[in-house]
Formats: C-alpha cells, sequence, structure tokens
C-alpha cells in the first residue's frame, strides 16, 4: 500500500510544480503569440513602410529577430546561473518590450528592423526552462517541458489564423503595441505568480554546459537534427516573406481575410499529427514517419513555386507544408531526446535552439534577397532544395532507439560511488544507459519505452519494493 501510495504521489505535479509550469508556460505564451501574430501580415504591412518596396529589408526585419536571439540565448541561460533566474528573465522580458515599443512606433522599416533586434536581444528561453528545471522534481521534468512546448505550439497556430483578423482591428503596430504589454504582464505574472526557486541550481538535462559543447557538435545524428530544424525555421520565415502575397494576387483575397485560409488549413493538419506520431512512437516506425514528412514538406515548397497564380493549388500546398510542419516540430525534440547522451540533454537541446533562431534569420534574409532579385518562384525552389539536402540527411540517419530518458535525484554522492551505481544499474533490464551526475546528485537513465524495471532501479537506489 506505502509503495503505490509512493508512486501515486511521484505521478502528480505538486501545487509549486503545477504553478511554475503553467506561469512559465504562459510567459513563454505572451511572449510567442504577440512574436506569431505578425507572421501572416508583416510582409503585406512592411510593403508600405519607407524602405518598404525592397523585399530584402521586409525578409530581414522578419528574420532579424532570430540573429540576436541565437547569438544571446546562451549566453542569458548561462548568466541566470550567476545572478539568479528571476533577475535575468525580468531584464529579457524588458528589452523585448522595448523592441515591441520601438517597432509599434517605428516610422520606417529600418527602425522595426532594430525593433525586432531588441526583440531578439531578450533572448529568456535558455533561462526560463532552467528556471522550471529549478521547480520541478526530475521526475516530472519532462512533463513539466511537454506542457510548455505545447502552449507555444497552440500560440503559433492560433496566431497564424488570428493575426489576419487582429491586424483588421488594430494593424501591425497595434500587435507590437499589444507585445510590448503582454511582455509587461509576463513580468507581472514572473513577480506574483511563479514561485521562487531558492537555490538554483546546474541541470545538466535543461542546460548547456560548455564543457559538453565540443561533444553535442561532434555527433552526426544530433548535427543531421539541427540542420532539419535550421531549414525548417528558414523555410518558414522564407515562405512568410511571400505568401501573403501570394495569396492576395492569386486569389485577390485581402489580408483580413488571409485566416479564412490558414484556419481551415491549420485544423486538418492537426488531424493528421497525433496518428502520425502516435504510429511512429509505438511501432517504431519513427524515422519512416519523420523522412515521409521531410518529403511532403519538398513536395509543398515545389508546389508552392508551381502554383503561385492559382489559388487552390497555392491552398493545398500549404495544407501539405503544415502537415509536415507539425509532424516534424513535434518529432525533432522527441528524437533530440532519444539520441542525445543523458548527460548532455540540455547542451544539445541549446545547439538545436541556437540552430532553429539562425534558420529563421537566415531564411528571412535568403527570401527576401531572392523575392527582390529573382522572383517570388525562386523563394520556393530555394526552400525546396533546404528541404532536399535535409532529406539526403534524413535518409540516412539512424532509426531513432525505442527508448525515453527518466530521471531520478539520489542526493549529493562522490566519484567512486557515482561510478559503483552507475554498473550495477546497468544490469536492469530495459536500461540502455545510465549517467550518474554527483554534483547534481541525479541519476540519468535511457530506458525502453515499455517493460523497463522500475521497481528493481527504485529498489537500488532508494530501497524501495
Amino acid at each position: 500500500m506505502t509503495h503505490r501510495h509512493d508512486q501515486k504521489n511521484r505521478d502528480v505535479l505538486t501545487r509549486t510544480e503545477r504553478r511554475a509550469t503553467l506561469s512559465l508556460a504562459g510567459i513563454f505564451g505572451l511572449r510567442m503569440l504577440g512574436m506569431f501574430l505578425i507572421l501572416p501580415v508583416f510582409a503585406l504591412y512592411a510593403k508600405t513602410l519607407p524602405g518598404g518596396e525592397d523585399h530584402t529589408l521586409i525578409g530581414l526585419a522578419l528574420g532579424m529577430y532570430g540573429l540576436t536571439q541565437a547569438v544571446l540565448m546562451i549566453p542569458f541561460g548561462m548568466a541566470s546561473d550567476r545572478f539568479g533566474r528571476k533577475p535575468v528573465i525580468y531584464l529579457g522580458l524588458s528589452i523585448f518590450a522595448l523592441g515591441s515599443f520601438v517597432a509599434a512606433w517605428a516610422p520606417d522599416l529600418h527602425w522595426v528592423i532594430i525593433g525586432r533586434a531588441l526583440q531578439g536581444a531578450g533572448a529568456i528561453s535558455a533561462a526560463v526552462t532552467a528556471l522550471l528545471a529549478d521547480l520541478t522534481r526530475e521526475e516530472k521534468r519532462t512533463h513539466a517541458m511537454a506542457v510548455i512546448g505545447s502552449t507555444i505550439g497552440l500560440a503559433f497556430a492560433f496566431s497564424l489564423a488570428a493575426g489576419p483578423l487582429v491586424y483588421r482591428w488594430i494593424g501591425v503596430p497595434g500587435m507590437f503595441l499589444a507585445t510590448g504589454v503582454l511582455a509587461l504582464l509576463a513580468i507581472a505574472l514572473l513577480r506574483f505568480y511563479t514561485p521562487d526557486p531558492g537555490v538554483s541550481a546546474f541541470h545538466s538535462d535543461a542546460e548547456a554546459n560548455p564543457a559538453r559543447l565540443k561533444d553535442v557538435l561532434r555527433h552526426l545524428e544530433l548535427a543531421r537534427l539541427n540542420w532539419g530544424i535550421f531549414a525548417l525555421h528558414a523555410a518558414q520565415m522564407a515562405m512568410f516573406v511571400v505568401v501573403p502575397f501570394a495569396l492576395l494576387r492569386a486569389g485577390n483575397l485581402d489580408v483580413e481575410h488571409h485566416w479564412q485560409v490558414y484556419l481551415p488549413v491549420l485544423v486538418i493538419s492537426f488531424v493528421f499529427l497525433v496518428p502520425a506520431i502516435i504510429y511512429g512512437e509505438r511501432h517504431g516506425r519513427l524515422k519512416q514517419v519523420f523522412v515521409g514528412a521531410v518529403v511532403l514538406m519538398l513536395a509543398a515548397q515545389v508546389g508552392l513555386a508551381l502554383s503561385l497564380s492559382h489559388f487552390w493549388g497555392i491552398v493545398v500546398a500549404l495544407l501539405a507544408y503544415f502537415v509536415a510542419f507539425n509532424i516534424l516540430e513535434a518529432s525533432l525534440p522527441s528524437i533530440i531526446s532519444k539520441i542525445a547522451p543523458p548527460e548532455a540533454k540540455g547542451t544539445a537541446m541549446g545547439v538545436y535552439n541556437t540552430a532553429q533562431a539562425l534558420g529563421l534569420f537566415f531564411g528571412g534574409m535568403a527570401g527576401g534577397w531572392l523575392a527582390q532579385h529573382a522572383g517570388f518562384a525562386a523563394v520556393f525552389l530555394f526552400c525546396g532544395g533546404l528541404m532536399f539536402v535535409w532529406l539526403v540527411l534524413a535518409v540516412g540517419m539512424k532509426p531513432p532507439p525505442r527508448v525515453k530518458t527518466q530521471m531520478l535525484h539520489i542526493g549529493p554522492i562522490d566519484e567512486l560511488a557515482a561510478r559503483r551505481l552507475a554498473t550495477r544499474l546497468t544490469v536492469f533490464a530495459g536500461v540502455e544507459a545510465v549517467s550518474v551526475l554527483p554534483q547534481e546528485g541525479t541519476v540519468m537513465l535511457k530506458v525502453s519505452q515499455t517493460g523497463w524495471d522500475e521497481e528493481g532501479v527504485r529498489h537500488a537506489l532508494y530501497g524501495e519494493s
């Protein structure tokens, strides 16, 4: 009875963990909602500003956020180890709000670019993740991270559908202004609702470790995935330099009504997401689902290039794009966690997130330049080229192991005892890899998705039976 009661307690988030998870997911959501709202309408708005006759500058304005984000993301996380989580997040949100207000006021596209650079400079994601790790038990951290990931995904989907409607009411300057206000609300949420972490510690599963950086960068399978997230978001940003114009020209659909395309396309695309992920995970076919999604993404880019003068062709290609995008966006972090060394998971995710931000910048720049100098079709052919390279890399990847990461807290332990414990744990059924981290008092396991000997492992660690 006691064992079952303890197991039930471990499976439930504590009140502090719920507050931490919900509030930090809310902070991510408020921040990303404002960022994503402008995506489907910004290019058409930018065209009306001084400087907007140059698509290169439009692309730079869209992508500039990614450059400063990529440069400052990991340093912000490291600063939070030294100066505290909340002070660093306050600073980042304040910089982000300032950038939003600058972009809202901007009299020309050059000032919008400055505002977007400031928005990206508020690079709080690593610090927020570290704070979440401080406030959650190892056993529940993956669940908490998944809530945040889902919040970001929902913010993206909602924003694409709602952006054109919000544009009708307040315009892009109003969106930037609302984004700044949301950032200030996020500061209030952090101050008054998010629990204080007490003592902050380094968490290998959630933070980048410079000592592990070289190993992660040399890891071939991780490099394939880092290219993938770079290409996925480069194509996303390049596309939205062009797609609003394509819908306007091919369908004579003004920007306030673009939601009539995005909403049904997104809803239908989500119908395919869950079955695809479940099939891949449960049947060990994740590589096949993943490669198939890359093929679909390549087909969507080619379809967009060929359909620029055909409204319904654009709609069908966008449906294919969002089906593929949702599957890939959901699969990539899962595969990273399966193949990254347990003790370097946080570093692997830091590199992955940096590659994603660089993709946003590169895609905006390249898409804008190509739209200006080679035409809209060239933008989609460029995106298709990125997908073709990714397809070659994805076909050659090893099938992801059917494992999951399990973290258990053991308290302080010396190096010799850690080595002995790691050796003992490798004998249990379903345990594929063991990392014992003495300084963090944590055991990180790669275990089979089903059938691993959890009771035996817990008995070895805690004397439970």
